[in-house]
């Protein structure tokens, strides 16, 4: 049996010509799947205004999944602090903590309508150093597939995305710097906040929770280095940018300094993977993921996911080839053994400690299918 333990990561996707209510039923059926199969965690992810994304509050699908599972640990993948306090977050998960002790994961991430993250740290992480041989060969060391970079600044400068921030902060507010707002949530949860003046604060519930604190990044910048130097846990993030992960888990193990809560580096590494009984159904089933991709990275916001016969009815533009290309060729599909071939290589050349599974089809039955499957492979290795 494999020793690198699989999680999950959903987004509570919902498939064309079903509703959000359907979603979430999907979600906490596959939550209670993945717990049989020997999954470690069930994280959700947080998205906006997307009409084919159920997952817009992860606290909220956290108190519904941990009442219908017992064992598995449930956690957000990530929550957004560009647009909440340090406080209403420890706040969320002291809660959830008081009635699930000891299985929480709180996943932090940048996003939500914060600026771009501010340059790598020379000093500590040299880009151009870590990436020569990956960027000039397109492949790492072992073989896994690095493709070009993708630049979100077309997205990030789209009128929806304006529109959401819009949306999601207060008129005038603006986001805390990151470093400062994860040294709050810790503080807070430790129970050692004080102002400058000497004013302590108290969260109750929420102080000594006993959650596990995770960053989540998709590069070598802030992310990473705060997730180093605060000795806490990191998930990079190969299934948004490919092309950055080895820059990200790199990065934090070079910013890594150890902690109560983490002696040395422990890094999770996500992919999208779909899984049959054969290769040719697997990529059938995966049919939809090109055009579901291109609907988040056009700025229009995720659609329904479509069926196969709806996906192959689509006739592609290069231009619209090349906007997903990263993220199709970097999709794991095929059998359980090619699959999991797959994802060994992707763990041995970041050195991932654990992987995170997120996998999206049309038909729920297929999404739970794929998860069964691989699991039965991983434990075979």
């Amino acid at each position: 049996m494999s020793a690198t333990p699989l999680a999950v990561l959903d987004l509570v996707p919902i498939s064309s010509g079903s509703c959000a209510a359907a979603a979430l039923r999907n979600s906490i059926d596959l939550a209670r799947a993945t717990e049989r199969f020997g999954y470690t965690r069930y994280w959700f992810a947080e998205h906006h205004l997307n009409p084919g994304v159920a997952g817009t509050s992860p606290a909220v699908l956290l108190a519904l999944t941990a009442a219908a599972t017992s064992t598995i640990r449930v956690g957000s993948g990530a929550v957004q602090l560009g647009h909440r306090t340090a406080l209403s977050t420890v706040e969320e998960f002291g809660l959830l903590d008081a009635v699930h002790p000891g299985r929480l994961d709180l996943g932090l991430g940048r996003s939500g309508g914060r600026p771009p993250a501010p340059a790598v740290n020379g000093a500590e992480l040299n880009r151009a150093e870590l990436n020569r041989a990956e960027d000039a060969a397109g492949r790492a060391a072992n073989g896994l597939l690095l493709p070009p970079r993708f630049s979100f600044e077309k997205l990030l400068s789209s009128p929806r995305f304006a529109m959401q921030k819009k949306l999601l902060l207060q008129p005038n507010a603006e986001a805390q710097d990151y470093g400062e707002q994860i040294g709050d949530i810790l503080s807070l949860l430790r129970g050692t906040y004080r102002t400058p003046d000497g004013v302590e604060a108290h969260v109750v519930p929420g102080e000594g929770a006993e959650v596990q604190v995770w960053i989540l990044g998709s590069s070598g910048g802030q992310s990473a280095s705060v997730a180093g130097e605060n000795g806490l846990r990191f998930a990079a993030n190969y299934h948004v940018s490919p092309a950055t992960v080895l820059e990200a888990a790199r990065g934090y193990r070079a910013a890594f300094r150890p902690s109560a809560e983490l002696d040395r580096p422990y890094v999770s590494v996500s992919a999208d993977v779909v899984v049959a009984p054969d290769e040719h159904t697997a990529r059938t089933l995966a049919t939809g993921y090109g055009i579901w991709v291109h609907s988040i990275r056009s700025g229009a916001g995720a659609i329904q996911f479509p069926t196969p016969e709806q996906a192959s009815a689509h006739r592609w533009s290069d231009e619209e080839r090349a906007l997903v290309a990263d993220r199709v060729d970097t999709q794991f599909v095929g059998s359980p053994a090619q699959v999991a071939d797959q994802l060994e290589q992707l763990r041995d050349a970041t050195q991932a400690d654990e992987l995170i599974i997120t996998t999206i089809t049309h038909d729920h039955a297929d999404r739970v299918r794929s998860y069964e499957l691989l699991a039965e492979e991983w434990r075979r290795r």
